[in-house]
């Protein structure tokens, strides 16, 4: 991520140069796009590595939550890179000004090239945080081959437009992208049930389990998406209530549930927390 980091604020200042030098919205959007990609890969690399620290009196949970940050930090400015290179590409469609083809070629196999590096470096993440940052340096990859294609166009045709139209298509997906991104990070923050997990599923494993005569007070959450969590009461008429907590976590465990917090109450007994 530190590579790629670098990779994309050097892209960045070689593409300003080659939009101003050849007129191209394409390029020029492209070269914001990947300074809002350096300046994003440069938070998540900050935030995943701050993500690995162990539990302590500050953060008894753990830092897991900060990769998540990460990636709503990228996504938040992928949103609005792709906002607004929509707004100057509008302007340029209704108003379309001479571009330099062979230039576009040049700069487009060279941005081209640079992001294939950094999709290839960046595959391979299991956090949200390191998803969000390769689906965009695979994303870069789409926008520089429609630059290409665009260039292509324009010198086979002298279709001036063809920059503006191909850089607010590339602009939707991207912005596509970094939503979609959004709706799987949203929930991890309102600590909602994880995907793949339901409250009924759980407790009707736990219930099977011999001895077990009751679940209540059963929470679910998951701190970034891939560490799933589980809090629960069980009601048990059972004395050897040691082996009663290793069978029930394994039968969590089963279920992908990593982390458990277990309380045990007798057949009679009040919940002190009802």
């Amino acid at each position: 991520m530190l590579f790629v980091f670098a990779l994309n604020l050097l892209s960045a200042i070689f593409e300003f140069a080659g939009g101003l030098l050849t007129g191209s919205v394409a390029i020029l959007s492209d070269a914001m796009h990947d300074l809002g990609d350096a300046a994003s890969v440069g938070v998540a690399y900050y935030l995943e590595k701050k993500s690995r620290r162990a539990p302590d009196d500050r953060h008894t949970y753990g830092y897991l939550r900060y990769s998540v940050l990460g990636a709503a930090v990228t996504d938040t400015v992928l949103i609005a890179g792709s906002v607004t290179v929509i707004f100057f590409a509008l302007s340029r469609l209704f108003d379309p000004e001479p571009i330099h083809g062979g230039g576009m070629v040049f700069f487009a196999i060279f941005g081209l090239g640079a992001n294939l590096t950094a999709a290839y470096l960046t595959r391979g993440g299991e956090s949200l945080n390191q998803k969000a940052v390769h689906l965009h340096m695979a994303e870069d990859v789409l926008g520089w081959t429609a630059v290409l294609v665009g260039a292509a166009v324009y010198c086979l045709t002298g279709f001036a437009a063809v920059d503006a139209l191909l850089s607010i298509g590339v602009a939707l997906f991207i912005m596509w992208g970094a939503v979609q991104s959004f709706r799987r990070i949203l929930p991890l923050f309102l600590d909602k049930t994880p995907e793949g997990l339901s409250v009924e599923s759980v407790k009707k494993a736990v219930e099977a389990v011999e001895g077990v005569e009751e679940v209540h007070h059963l929470h679910l959450r998951s701190f970034d998406g891939t560490v799933s969590c589980a809090t629960l009461h069980i009601v048990t008429c059972r004395s050897d209530l040691y082996e009663l907590k290793s069978e029930v976590r394994q039968v969590l465990a089963a279920l992908g549930i990593a982390h458990a917090t277990l309380e045990t109450e007798a057949k009679d007994e009040p919940c002190g927390e009802p």
